[in-house]
């Protein structure tokens, strides 16, 4: 095993990342990075009905875009020679036997088992089959599925958040490792993988604690020896699990909302742990902060709108450069510096920036429904330059000249210069729509 910690994050190419999944990555890497590390992407892709090349791309698009680079990639399609061939070591050894049950079959059995008051595991009824019995099913055209022979003595290990972890053999059941069509599932071809890539810690789900249990057996068979693991709480949400098939915090959605990707990984850093959620100053301070030790059992629950604050806090300090790969996406192309910084405070996400740019630059119908007020409103417009003090200058003018206050002051030049009853905030939409435009609009000319 290698002297520097070895990870891997091995999504499979079946859906887009969620939060979850990249809380996963994200971990990986912090460690990786805080020991000297490396860091590794593994496409679990044997499902070949369910992977999909555009989910593969999407994954590297993702993770290249929160900055969670990796050293070295493989994708399992591609090693399946590799599989069978430790499949038939674990063969030669009667680790691996052949079952010709069918599912109604074991399904028969399990209930038969539960009725008896026993647990409903696989009963190994394939080891005691004779060679002319499975001769007979082989003339029935039954292809056998592999199941890996577990031993009976207790499976213990010391995970790096939830302690000693204990599970006892006599009470599990035989995984079946390769498919009746010769295809291998997750639980073998994950550990011929991480041995051979020389995987010394695997940080993944609370989910997966009964996997490791069976795999350290696996990996011992393989002749190797179990990595350290690391099984971190599941996130939720007010739903429930998150999902990538059920849906819930996506990244692509979020990059395309206008999140960044340091608030991103700022959040899914902290939440969960006993540090304080907050926004941190780099990827760099993620990883100096990190430890295991501040990861708690209970699950977290993901709230995006805790996030969005997070987020808002690096918009407001974000330059037009930073933010201009993000709104050219949205088909905002034509921003200038001047627009930007007066809309940036005003702004909670990268998405109401459409909202403004629209309201200033693209013609609208206004709603004018005192003429007489509006006209006269028109005839006071500031000359000169404006700034963020012309609004007020202004509808001080209107007030003086009209008497009018409150609502009956402001409402009928809201409805007029934006056609709505409400949005962003006046004085800078005054500012930006610049005196002739105003103009225009006070007088119900389309503008």
């Amino acid at each position: 095993m290698s002297d520097t910690p070895r990870l891997r994050f091995a999504p499979s190419p079946t859906g887009y990342l969620h939060v979850g999944n990249i809380r996963a990555a994200l971990v990986n890497w912090l460690f990786a990075k805080q020991t000297g590390g490396t860091f590794l992407l593994r496409f679990d892709d044997t499902d070949q009905e369910r992977s999909k090349q555009a989910f593969e791309d999407g994954i590297r698009e993702d993770m290249g875009w929160l900055g969670l680079h990796w050293e070295a990639e493989c994708k399992q399609s591609d090693r399946m020679a590799r599989y069978a061939e430790m499949a038939e070591k674990l063969k030669a050894s009667g680790r691996l036997y052949p079952c010709y049950d069918t599912p109604e079959e074991l399904e028969v059995r399990r209930k038969l088992q539960v009725s008896r008051g026993k647990p409903p595991i696989y009963d190994r009824a394939s080891l005691k089959l004779t060679d002319a019995q499975k001769a007979a099913y082989a003339q029935e055209g039954r292809t056998p599925h592999w199941r890996f022979l577990l031993e009976e003595s207790d499976i213990v290990w010391n995970d790096m958040i939830r302690g000693e972890v204990k599970f006892t053999g006599q009470f599990a059941s035989d995984p079946v490792l390769i498919r009746a069509d010769g295809v291998p599932l997750y639980t073998f071809s994950s550990c011929v993988d991480d041995v051979d890539m020389n995987i010394t810690h695997i940080v993944r789900g609370e989910d997966h604690v009964t996997n490791s249990a069976v795999q350290i057996q696996i990996f011992a068979a393989l002749g190797a020896s179990a990595p350290q693991f690391a099984h971190m709480a599941l996130l939720t949400s007010k739903g429930g699990k998150l999902s990538k098939r059920e849906g819930g915090g996506d990244i692509r959605t979020l990059r395309e909302k206008g999140f960044f990707p340091l608030a991103i990984s700022s959040y899914l850093a902290k939440i969960g742990t006993s540090d304080s959620v907050e926004l941190a100053e780099s990827m760099e301070a993620l990883v100096e902060q990190f430890a295991f030790s501040k990861m708690g059992r209970a699950a977290a629950q993901y709230d995006e709108e805790e996030l969005a604050r997070l987020n808002t806090r690096l918009l407001h300090a974000a330059s037009l450069e930073e933010v201009a790969p993000q709104l050219g996406a949205m088909g905002l192309t034509q921003l200038d510096s001047e627009f930007w910084e007066r809309v940036r405070p005003n702004i909670a996400s990268l998405e109401e920036v459409k909202d403004w740019w629209a309201l200033v630059n693209q013609p609208i119908t206004p709603v004018v429904e005192d003429s007489e007020y509006c006209a006269k409103a028109a005839e006071l417009l500031p000359e000169g330059k404006w700034d963020d003090k012309t609004w007020q200058t202004f509808t001080g003018a209107v007030k003086e000249a009209t008497g009018r206050k409150g609502k009956e002051l402001f409402m009928p030049l809201r409805l007029a210069l934006t056609a709505r009853t409400d949005g962003p905030d006046l004085h800078v939409v005054f500012e930006l729509l610049g005196r002739e435009k105003a103009r225009k609009r006070l007088l119900g000319e389309a503008a």
